[in-house]
């Protein structure tokens, strides 16, 4: 049969999607293994593996290659997505629904930029793909926070007829949240009942969270809108209009209240899904009630469904805040006991309470026990242990964890934080040792982790040890580095030693550095 849903054979192709942007996976064995090679590799197009697999006379449906191209986008292989999209544009019996345009643009955005995403909304064939397509070009002005256009364009939908649902309206508030325009928020409200498109719940929390933020407003203003939500016979208030409220209150001081409306907002919890469930345990270890936080963590379990990494670091982190490392490792070792796949996320939880509080010996050892556990340190992982060391100076453990820290920068984008690298500087600086100092900048340096407060440490060490500082000066002019009056005082200290370095092809002496005077 023509256009069957999906056959054996693009079953495995959707598979083999699906690990395009994965390492070697000995999953590859139980699909065909030529087109597997060639979707694996994030170089290579998918296009000629999925025209190859239709010539050998494979069906594909046109819902597949959405899904195959939605699978594309979640593991952010968006130019393959885009490439896969397009070839269903091209096909001329497969027929592009609104959906498909609005998948289009959100790839355009990805792949260039909001620009070429205007003209191809603009050059969209009729109004239902315009409709579709809409809440994306949004969202994109949202993501960069670009009001001017944001409203711009929400203009221009009035005039194509295309704001008639909540949502459009739901996105421009969030975008007044994010840029702190709360006083814009209930004039939205304003133009929705003007053109009667309806609040729904999500209005709701935004106009409420609006009036939290905004000073001239106050809970007063959140108590009248969430009355008006109550009278609204469209909407159901929620545990998440009541956990905004609950936030209301917590922010004004009134912790009594806001703990009353968690209680309610508990008896509105899904049994299905446990995300309220740990939004409200954060809002109860907030007001620093640890009742309520475990209260509902015992209710969660009861929801069907294995408790995620996610949830175990969420109730972690609220018991390390409230001070009850007790209960925290008494969770920690039940979801250890658990875990399918060591996630070092949430050890790191515990591995920082105990570095924080300066137990450094249970630190280590909770560091070893997850090592012998199969655990993978991340860059987390050696922050936490570096600034435990530094603030309690055990400062060679923290010069070698520095080390582990810095061979493993080549393969992230995580950085140190300024403090802990100027901590093990000062601490060369003071023990005096001159090489590994050189050495530590000049690595620092190879990841654009350079500074000023670095540079006159080293300048010092070099004055003190009566070397010259000329690399040092190459460095810090390489590096476009200012120097303050103090660095220039350092500096001049080095003038009494009369001296000649080749310097840039040219004999340099101390006295002829011009800015020395």
């Amino acid at each position: 049969m023509a256009n069957r849903f999906i056959s054996a054979g693009i079953r495995r192709f959707v598979f083999g999607a699906r690990t395009l942007c994965s390492s070697v996976d000995s999953r590859a064995s139980a699909f065909h293994v030529p087109l597997a090679r060639k979707l694996k590799s994030r170089k290579q197009s998918p296009l000629p593996a999925l025209k190859n697999w239709v010539d050998e006379g494979n069906d594909v449906s046109h819902s597949e290659l959405r899904r195959i191209a939605r699978t594309l986008v979640k593991s952010k292989c968006y130019h393959h997505a885009l490439e896969v999209v397009k070839w269903i544009e091209n096909q001329k019996n497969f027929h592009m629904i609104p959906a498909d345009y609005a998948m289009k643009l959100e790839l355009i955005i990805e792949n260039y930029d909001l620009m070429e995403a205007e003209e191809y909304f603009m050059n969209l064939p009729d109004s239902a793909a315009k409709k579709a397509a809409c809440l994306t070009l949004l969202r994109g002005y949202i993501r960069v926070r670009d009001t001017n256009k944001a409203e711009t364009f929400m203009v221009k939908l009035y005039e194509l007829g295309l704001v008639l649902s909540p949502h459009p309206f739901n996105e421009i508030m969030k975008l007044y949240l994010a840029t702190c325009e709360y006083r814009k928020v209930p004039l939205v409200i304003q133009q929705m009942k003007r053109n009667k498109v309806p609040c729904n719940v999500l209005s709701y929390n935004l106009w409420m969270n609006a009036c939290t933020e905004e000073e001239g407003y106050g809970v007063a203003a959140v108590e009248t809108v969430f009355r008006q939500m109550q009278n609204d016979r469209n909407v159901e208030v929620g545990w998440s209009s009541l956990a905004t409220l609950a936030n209301a209150y917590k922010k004004a001081g009134q912790s009594k209240k806001a703990i009353l409306v968690l209680k309610d907002a508990e008896r509105k919890l899904s049994t299905c899904n446990r995300l309220g469930y740990f939004f409200l345990i954060t809002l109860y270890a907030s007001l620093k009630e640890k009742e309520g936080v475990l209260r509902l963590w015992e209710a969660s379990k009861a929801v069907g469904g294995r408790i995620s990494c996610a949830n175990y670091i969420c109730i972690l982190i609220c018991l390390v805040k409230l001070g009850d490392i007790v209960q925290a490792k008494r969770i920690f070792l039940e979801w250890e006991s658990n875990c399918q796949k060591y996630d070092i996320r949430v050890s790191n939880v515990l591995l920082g309470a105990y570095a924080r509080n300066g137990s450094m010996e249970e630190a280590e050892s909770l560091h070893l026990h997850t090592l012998q556990k199969g655990g993978c340190p991340n860059y987390k992982t050696l922050e936490i242990l570096m600034e435990g060391y530094v603030n309690w100076q055990k400062m060679d453990e923290a010069i070698i964890t520095m080390k582990r820290a810095l061979a493993m920068m080549k393969d992230c984008h995580w950085r140190p934080p300024h403090g802990l690298v100027l901590a093990i500087a000062e601490y060369l600086e003071k023990d005096g040792n001159l090489k590994y100092a050189n050495k530590y900048i000049t690595d620092l340096r190879n990841f654009g982790l350079f500074s000023l407060s670095l540079y006159k440490i080293l300048l010092r060490m070099h004055l003190s040890a009566n070397k010259p500082p000329f690399h040092i000066l190459k460095m810090m002019d390489e590096d476009k580095i200012e120097m303050d009056n103090e660095t220039l005082s350092i500096l001049k200290a080095f003038t009494g030693c009369v001296q000649a370095e080749v310097f840039g092809g040219e004999a340099v002496t101390w006295n002829s550095v011009s800015f020395l005077g």
